[in-house]
């Protein structure tokens, strides 16, 4: 083999073997965590005893890959997720990072004993967390969490990127030139940083939305085409001076909400091309850093990992969403959430790059923090989510979603939904879905045959039926095929209750039938009206109250105002929180 064969060889190896390593991912270790321990198997103190010390081509790579994973994150997080966790994620990316920036880096200081300017940077290092990690992970576990908890963590995976690269970069500078601190030149880059940043991200992401709905092209091309036209707004945005990684975050934004027939096919492709972002990224990271010197300053990391998880993060958490009421649970949550992943490692670099003194020492700690990090709360997240009783009912979703070709504007879409065991679809006929406007039954799959159906058919367990329908109407037509699970946890009619009330039904009628006592005001409300006014937030599904014996759980919204409630009665794992809550 030549030079050429063997390098690419290699690589194509390592990429492989960690691929197949991540199917270990659903017994525990997060996906991120495989990828660094793969390179750093493959490194210079491993078994692979790959010499690899380039830190340029580290960056750039790195760079690279952040800006398609938060790209893929952008086109995959709905505008509607905006209602509820826009503004606590906007407060824990920005005073939430601050704060464990700030916690971190005094407790670094104190014990490294080194100066509080290094301390405050290596606290801006590690500071920043990485919640796209913590999704997949919790997708391999299989857990669904509530809107509210969800969009937060969702929408502060893609904006406090630019905080932590602001600190960072403003401190290394500090260092360098020995400067005192100016708040006024603080607050205008921070305004500059975020202002561009939204600003570009947003004319950038409807002009690219607006050519790709209009251009004609191969199917496999349109993907390729969002990702160059994401990468050339983030370097754009990047050289104008505000933040690229907020700016792509809000171009795949704007694009993955802009749907059209083109952009169906582009999130399967860069479902993939996030995904060998993440493996090459992690890999390359794992294969730089040096094993035997991160075991040396072990203890110190660990000291540093323990105080960002249980003191620093939920410092963080509690003050940034004191003003959105959050119950505790959740905001116990939200902070186990800390997960540090690729973020601090590429930080990290800044100063190697810059060449400060003790820049590889402040590399090797983030890193070994980081690692701390996955392995202490990235393998026990789905345990956690259980243990604080954060799981609501997963959304049911079609086995399959095609887009009609050739219909521009068009609202339909080609649906295939199984018909489950527990469904009352089986044994009924096409008149089952009349209730539902515009319906059509184009085909359907029956033991490896395919049936055009014709007056009088009946459907059969197992059928894979595909539809023509509107695009809102997915959900529900999951949840008819699906029908009610048997999942003691997920179920919906134990979740919510055997009881279902709509929103609009009279509060005074309902006190009055289950003897509750209400004020004045509270009866003159409709029940939905009263569930809102009692949680003091917004709502989302899983919410409850409890009304004598009786727990109103928020079962169904429409554009965020409640219109079903479920009913049960009995004790809630969340009764002890209430209580203390009200003390």
């Amino acid at each position: 083999m030549t030079e050429t064969n063997v390098i690419l060889f290699v690589v194509g190896l390592i990429l492989f073997l960690s691929v197949l390593a991540s199917a270990l991912a659903r017994f525990g270790p997060p996906l991120l965590l495989i990828f660094l321990v793969c390179g750093m198997l493959a490194g210079n103190d491993g078994i692979g005893q790959i010499g690899f010390s380039n830190v340029p081509v580290t960056y750039f790579i790195a760079n690279l890959a952040l800006a398609i994973i938060l790209l893929d994150g952008g086109l995959r997080t709905p505008f509607k997720s905006f209602r509820v966790g826009l503004q606590p994620a906007l407060s824990l990316a920005t005073i939430g990072v601050l704060i464990s920036a700030s916690l971190a880096g005094a407790f670094i200081a104190v014990v490294l004993e080194v100066s509080w300017r290094y301390g405050l940077l290596l606290g801006a290092i590690v500071a920043s967390t990485d919640a796209a990690a913590v999704f997949s992970q919790l997708r391999s576990t299989g857990v669904a969490l509530n809107e509210r908890v969800s969009a937060t963590l969702e929408i502060e995976s893609g904006t406090n990127d630019p905080m932590a690269i602001f600190l960072v970069t403003f401190l290394m500078t500090a260092i360098g030139n020995d400067a005192p601190f100016d708040v006024a030149s603080i607050a205008t880059e921070l305004v500059q940083q975020f202002g561009i940043g939204i600003v570009g991200g947003l004319t950038l992401g409807y002009g690219l939305a607006w050519l790709v709905a209009r251009i004609p092209l191969v199917e496999g091309l349109y993907a390729l085409l969002i990702a160059s036209g994401g990468v050339m707004a983030f370097t754009a945005i990047n050289q104008l001076g505000g933040s690229g990684f907020l700016g792509i975050y809000l171009v795949g934004l704007v694009i993955g909400n802009q749907r059209n027939q083109a952009t169906e096919h582009v999130f399967r492709v860069m479902d993939g091309l996030a995904w060998l972002a993440q493996a090459g990224m992690f890999l390359l990271l794992g294969l730089l850093v040096n094993p035997t010197q991160i075991w040396a300053d072990a203890i110190p990391a660990f000291a540093i990992a323990l105080f960002l998880i249980f003191v620093a993060r939920p410092a963080a958490v509690w003050v940034s969403l004191l003003p959105f009421r959050f119950p505790l649970r959740e905001q116990t949550f939200i902070a186990w959430v800390g997960l540090r992943g690729a973020v601090p490692i590429v930080l990290a670099l800044f100063p190697l790059m810059a060449g400060l003194p003790e820049a590889q020492f402040l590399f090797d700690i983030a890193f070994a923090v980081v690692l701390l990090s996955l392995i202490i709360q990235g393998t026990s997240l789905g345990g956690m989510a259980r243990l604080l009783k954060l799981e609501v009912p997963p959304e049911p979703t079609p086995d399959a979603v095609f887009a009609l070709e050739g219909v521009r504007g068009s609202d339909y879409q080609l649906v295939a939904c199984r018909i489950h065991n527990a469904s009352a679809m089986s044994g009924a006929d096409e008149q089952a879905l009349q209730r539902m406007a515009d319906i059509r039954v184009a085909a359907v799959a029956r033991r490896g045959r395919l049936i055009l159906p014709k007056p009088g058919f009946r459907f059969a367990l197992d059928d894979l039926v595909y539809l023509i329908a509107p695009a809102p109407l997915q959900t529900e037509l999951a949840r008819l095929f699906q029908g009610e699970t048997r999942d003691p946890v997920t179920q919906p009619n134990r979740f919510f209750g055997p009881f279902m009330i709509h929103a609009e039904a009279p509060a005074r009628d309902f006190a009055a039938l289950y003897e509750v006592e209400l004020e004045e005001a509270e009866a003159n409300l409709s029940v939905g009206r009263l569930v809102r006014r009692r949680l003091r937030r917004r709502p989302v599904t899983g919410d409850e109250i409890r009304l004598g014996a009786a727990r109103l759980i928020v079962r169904e919204l429409e554009d965020g105002v409640i219109s079903e409630l479920g009913l049960a009665f009995g004790p809630t794992p969340a009764d002890a929180e209430r209580e203390a809550e009200q003390i």
